[in-house]
């Protein structure tokens, strides 16, 4: 007698996985003794959309402590703000600067 034989289905089958969340960045805005403290808040408000009592809370800090978080997003969006103030402050002749690290 011939021993049995298992007939596969022919289906792959795939672990599921759960989906990846993107990588976080931080950006870091810097003070500089030029830039005006309403215009530090005027983008803080206008790019990162806080609430003013929130903006002029960031922009002292800025200013006390030299920078500060003001968002953390993924890399193109934290990429993308970034530039949004460099262009916004160049526009006014100012040298405001941020930066984008890994969180």
């Amino acid at each position: 007698m011939a021993p049995e034989r298992r007939r596969s289905s022919g289906v792959a089958t795939r672990k599921k996985t759960a989906p990846k969340h993107p990588e976080l960045y931080r950006v870091v805005m810097h003070n500089d003794d030029f830039t005006p403290m309403d215009f530090v808040v005027e983008i803080l408000v206008r790019f990162f959309n806080k609430p003013a009592a929130e903006a002029t809370h960031l922009m002292l800090k800025i200013h006390r402590t030299g920078a500060a978080t003001v968002g953390v997003y993924s890399y193109d969006i934290a990429m993308s703000k970034m530039m949004q103030v460099h262009r916004a402050a160049e526009e006014r002749r100012y040298p405001l600067r941020c930066t984008v690290e890994k969180t």
